[in-house]
């Protein structure tokens, strides 16, 4: 049910010391609303079993979704809040029949105060090991107005400049990575998009963490984080999607992927152009496979479309089942490390020309 692809040095190290959770210095997580859902049960394990008795600091780097789990995977019990995120994301209903931006905002941010609970913002911040890394997109321009006509406009100027090269991008998009202070997590962009890092504090991480999930068009972008230059902030999946980038970690970094596709940013959604893959020299990813996929409701993996094409009852029904069989994931990786069935792990070479 599950497969591992691995970078070159990933690789030889795993090969030469086996797969074991202290190889292991950074942890990424991808946008893709409810596609997560499919990665549910191995959350679970990684952080109620693989990572539990960690006692060095691992990096958790997410965008939208991704950064939805960081934020669970930084707080004192990481199953319980990854548990809370399941339940009430799987169990949206909207008041509306076709939600505005503003409700479907709200909806978030309710959402964002169950997962974090009483204590959750102070745990993030002060947690000595799982250290939460948020990705933002500050807009600048047309993809920065709320206007949707005007919005609209910067964001089909950014598909076309995105089609040409995605670095035509840049004066659209800067990058904005909230971490802890504690954090010496680093990276490098070959696309060079301006990066800025702010710390977390208890007056920006619940804004910090809403933007990084607020979907251009669908939902309100964040305007003016505090700590932060004025301006709208909106969803990291917009320029790390799936992750091209190089992140400086000593060890390795641990990657749980929805699918056997990757892609840099939102809008290389519908093209083909390849990841780097000596970006991902350091990466394990750990995907379904595609009979993982035909076997659940639908023979596909859960998306936002669900919203709009399937009743509310039928939808919650389908991502119940599919929280549920995400377990089999978790099982199939257990197997895999207890028995260190190595040669199952694949060159990245083999995903990354995907």
């Amino acid at each position: 049910m599950i497969q591992l692809y691995a970078g070159t040095s990933a690789l030889e190290t795993i090969k030469a010391e086996g797969f074991h959770q202290s190889l292991f210095t950074g942890f990424l997580g991808a946008s893709g609303g409810p596609k997560w859902f499919t990665l549910y049960g191995l959350d679970k394990y990684l952080f109620g079993e693989f990572f539990k008795a960690r006692n060095t600091p691992l990096n958790i780097m997410g965008s939208s979704a991704g950064a939805f789990r960081a934020a669970c995977f930084g707080q004192a019990n990481p199953v319980a809040a990854i548990t809370r995120l399941a339940t009430d994301y799987s169990q949206t209903v909207y008041a509306s029949k076709k939600p505005t931006a503003a409700e479907i905002t709200e909806t978030g941010r309710i959402l964002l105060d169950k997962v974090l609970g009483k204590n959750g913002v102070n745990e993030i911040i002060d947690n000595p090991i799982r250290k939460a890394h948020f990705v933002v997109a500050k807009s600048n321009g047309f993809v920065a107005s709320e206007n949707k006509l005007t919005q609209g406009a910067g964001l089909l100027s950014s598909f076309v400049r995105n089609r040409m090269n995605r670095q035509l991008l840049r004066s659209q998009y800067e990058r904005y990575i909230f971490q802890p202070s504690s954090s010496d997590m680093t990276i490098s962009d070959p696309d060079e998009f301006t990066t800025h890092i702010t710390y977390l504090t208890p007056n920006n991480l619940k804004q910090a963490l809403l933007a990084s999930g607020s979907i251009p068009m669908v939902m309100q972008g964040i305007a003016d984080i505090p700590d932060c230059p004025p301006g709208m902030y909106r969803d990291g999946g917009i320029v790390d999607y799936h992750f091209d980038i190089k992140i400086h970690n000593p060890g390795l970094v641990l990657y749980p992927h929805f699918s056997q596709t990757l892609r840099a940013g939102w809008f290389d959604k519908s093209l083909s152009r390849p990841i780097r893959a000596q970006n991902y020299d350091n990466i394990v990813v750990i995907c379904p496979t595609q009979e993982f996929v035909e076997s659940l409701p639908l023979k596909k993996i859960p998306d936002r479309k669900d919203f709009t094409e399937l009743d509310s009852q039928t939808r919650i029904k389908v991502w119940q089942q599919v929280l549920s069989q995400s377990e089999q994931l978790a099982e199939g990786l257990h197997e895999l490390i207890h028995r260190q069935n190595l040669d199952k792990i694949k060159p990245i070479s083999q995903l990354a020309m995907h």
